[in-house]
């Protein structure tokens, strides 16, 4: 990884930030693996980085977490093919460490995505499924996207995915304190602040970057789809099991719709650093 010397560094992320996030991730892995439902994650999300990312191989792209790849296949595979170095970071010392386990050849770090230890303009993309959407203001949101900014080289590519807050399923989810939707299972860690898309597209303009586009993804309902994921996964055959996961991967089919934003727990947005 490149020397932080002329970068805008902070220190390793505070041990009781690692620490949360560690317990997290070993409660996900010891009782909440949900591989069927995890691997239609990934495929939705390997689908989109691989419209997103510049064609062609690059030198250098980074992850802004590792929980995929810490608790399933993740976004590795679909990644790792595009550039000669892919480069993870995870406030979790423990995510880092399983990441780095499974992928021997990825550059691992505990960091923060707020205070990335890279130098300026140093990195062809970026991809953040989902990280942005666990910070409690927008104002951290903001801050994360100014430092992806400052390390993406000229005409670099950022992949992001925050929750749709345009969703009502999640708009309601984040209007429930915490405590009550994970003790009824339906949140398995701490959700933050996040946006629609006019929020959403308004941060990543602030932070300087040119949105090139913006849509939704992730359109299988989750309140009835990741309940019966498992129920398949436990007793479906593979046959079943595969025709379910066709019908779930059809659901990505409502993304040209006008009703995208209300279906997509998901915005997705691909953004550009000028040149």
């Amino acid at each position: 990884m490149t020397s932080a010397a002329n970068a805008h560094p902070a220190p390793i992320p505070a041990a009781a930030q690692s620490r949360e996030w560690d317990g997290h991730a070993e409660e996900w892995i010891a009782h909440c693996p949900q591989p069927f439902w995890r691997a239609h994650s990934d495929a939705v999300n390997s689908a989109l980085i691989a419209r997103w990312l510049p064609p062609g191989t690059v030198d250098r792209i980074l992850k802004t977490d590792l929980f995929d790849e810490a608790v399933a296949t993740g976004l590795y595979p679909a990644i790792a093919g595009r550039c000669r170095t892919l480069i993870g970071i995870d406030v979790s010392r423990r995510v880092v460490a399983a990441a780095s386990d499974r992928y021997p050849r990825l550059r691992s770090a505990g960091a923060d995505v707020r205070h990335l230890p890279l130098d300026d303009c140093s990195i062809d993309a970026v991809v953040s499924i989902s990280t942005l959407d666990h910070f409690a203001t927008s104002d951290d949101i903001a801050a994360a996207l100014k430092e992806i900014y400052r390390v993406l080289r000229p005409g670099g590519t950022l992949v992001l995915t925050l929750d749709n807050l345009s969703n009502p399923v999640v708009a309601l989810r984040n209007a429930l304190p915490y405590s009550l939707t994970h003790a009824a299972g339906l949140v398995p860690y701490p959700v933050g602040k996040t946006h629609g898309p006019q929020g959403a597209r308004r941060l990543v303009e602030n932070a300087g970057l040119i949105v090139a586009e913006c849509t939704a993804v992730m359109h299988a309902p989750r309140v009835v789809a990741v309940p019966f994921a498992r129920l398949i996964e436990k007793w479906g055959g593979e046959r079943l099991q595969d025709a379910v996961s066709r019908a779930l991967l059809a659901f990505e089919r409502l993304r040209p719709l006008p009703t995208a934003f209300v279906t997509g727990h998901f915005v997705a947005i691909r953004a550009t650093r000028a040149l």
